[in-house]
């Protein structure tokens, strides 16, 4: 079989394991040193494996799941991203559209299909599990879209997932890049199930010879309390205001302190991806289906290429982790109505 490298030098069928055991195929991200993180090779062979199992009688579901002890998946490449930018070239714009592709595959595919989002799972990882029609978290789970903080503003349905949270919490994590746990994934709607860490091996034998809804059924338990709902009174009030600059005067002035972490926090990030957040999950919430928001984020992602944040972002977190970001513009006051609405406007070409 002919085998495809990606940008890490591994191939494809290295960094994405697709096997059938019993009735269940399942699909093992494998690149473990790295955090399981995709690559456009990797998208490309989820999809192959999806569209292969959907006709055939003898897969009855889908297993999604990340090898190593770390998380599911920490996201996409983004020094390939990063370099992509800092290069002028397009490549990410072809790693989007296809990603983007295979997240509303997985949003209408017609299996079960099961994600283990043990672990640190985000960016990325969201968008290959937390559209899924089961959705299993652990005590381990690290569930963030925490893009703000690189310059870039969430993608891979995201904003979709985050619009249709209850109240303002969608927003609340949308602009703090925050992670949150087992509790509060289901709270969110980022989840559905809650099993043991130490279960999952046998979840996943189990699932090979029988449906995965009676499988979950044996395995499921309670989680821990979270925290975001008893946050609901602040994140409700806060996240209404109008603008950014807005909600952080609300946080600042609410009293509580995890109000005012939360704002400061905010302001550690990206003006401009923050304000251009803000405006893609309330544009989302008013499109309501996953497939023209991921359009729509298409050309918010395609156009944040161009921005100088995305190329500073990626250096100050990833490359050189000096996590000292030189936003431009630096302040919120400063990014116009002008700079945002660029983000959403329509590709050239």
């Amino acid at each position: 079989m002919k085998t495809e490298r990606d940008t890490s030098g591994d191939t494809r069928e290295d960094t994405v394991l697709c096997a059938v055991e019993g009735r269940t195929g399942v699909i093992t991200l494998n690149r473990p040193k790295a955090l399981n993180a995709l690559t456009h090779p990797m998208v490309l062979r989820i999809t192959e494996a999806l569209t292969g199992w959907e006709p055939d009688p003898a897969v009855d579901q889908v297993l999604i799941r990340g090898a190593g002890e770390r998380g599911l998946c920490a996201g996409g490449d983004i020094r390939a991203i990063h370099d992509d930018a800092k290069a002028g070239t397009r490549a990410s714009a072809g790693f989007w559209h296809d990603e983007y592709r295979l997240n509303a595959y997985i949003a209408r595919y017609p299996k079960p299909y099961v994600a283990l989002m043990d672990g640190i799972v985000m960016g990325g990882g969201v968008g290959v599990s937390a559209h899924g029609s089961v959705r299993v978290v652990t005590e381990r789970s690290r569930v963030a879209m925490p893009e703000t903080g690189i310059g870039f503003v969430p993608d891979v349905g995201g904003t979709h997932l985050l619009a249709r949270a209850p109240g303002r919490l969608g927003t609340h994590l949308a602009l703090t890049g925050s992670a949150v746990g087992a509790a509060d994934a289901l709270l969110c709607g980022l989840a559905d199930h809650f099993v043991p860490a130490d279960r999952l091996p046998a979840l996943t034998a189990e699932l090979a010879g029988a449906p995965a809804h009676e499988v979950l059924a044996r395995y499921a338990a309670t989680p821990g309390p979270g925290q975001l709902a008893a946050w609901r009174g602040w994140i409700d009030h806060c996240y209404a205001a109008a603008t950014v600059e807005e909600i952080v005067d609300r946080l600042f002035a609410y009293g509580d302190p995890a109000a005012k972490e939360a704002a400061e926090t905010i302001l550690a990030k990206s003006p401009t991806a923050l304000k251009v957040t803000l405006e893609a999950v309330r544009r989302a919430a008013a499109l309501g289906g996953l497939e023209p928001v991921l359009e729509q984020e298409f050309r918010v992602s395609c156009h944040a290429l161009t921005s100088p944040d995305l190329v500073e972002g990626i250096r100050a977190q990833v490359v050189d982790k000096d996590r000292s970001p030189r936003w431009s513009p630096a302040t919120l006051g400063e990014v116009t109505g002008e700079d945002v609405a660029r983000f959403f406007a329509p590709l050239a070409g």
